[in-house]
């Protein structure tokens, strides 16, 4: 688990007055649901994207709060991944459920964190989120290979929040 501001000197303009829903092109949400639906294809994790315009208090909490409100602490093996932006805040963070966090080495979240802020800083944000939801991805698939009875149990669209 882990969280950080996105650059405050990033594009403050393509943040400004940008809703959540349109903070991606259309074309830039489906290839992040691409990349979800490809990280998924053979492990039993689930991974989310929550954006939202802001939030009040911690980030971390705020994501914990997105994390059981779309349901991810009930899949099956306790392994969804949620990846949390707060685009107005430019904060974001990356929850791993109990089943996962245990799993993956000690800096993965950390390491994840830091690659992702590279991305954001330069101002690509949706590259940044393809290269975290391959990332998590390979981890699924090393600790929760896909069985056969295994199956997608959460959408792969990106959700919004508070427009």
């Amino acid at each position: 688990m882990d969280h950080s501001g996105i650059d405050r000197e990033a594009d403050k303009t393509r943040i400004m007055g940008t809703s959540a829903r349109d903070f991606f092109s259309l074309q830039q949400q489906a290839a992040v649901t691409r990349a979800i639906t490809a990280a998924e294809h053979d492990t039993s994790g689930e991974i989310r994207v929550h954006i939202e315009n802001s939030f009040k208090g911690g980030v971390l909490d705020r994501a914990a709060y997105i994390f059981r409100h779309l349901g991810m602490a009930r899949t099956r093996h306790r392994n969804g991944i949620l990846i949390y932006l707060a685009i107005k805040n430019k904060q974001f963070a990356i929850i791993g459920d109990k089943g996962i966090h245990k799993e993956v080495p000690e800096n993965f979240w950390t390491h994840l964190h830091q690659e992702m802020l590279v991305y954001f800083r330069e101002n690509r944000f949706d590259e940044g989120l393809i290269f975290a939801i391959s990332e998590t991805g390979k981890q699924l698939q090393k600790h929760f290979p896909r069985q056969a009875v295994d199956r997608n149990e959460l959408p792969d669209e990106i959700s919004f929040g508070n427009d």
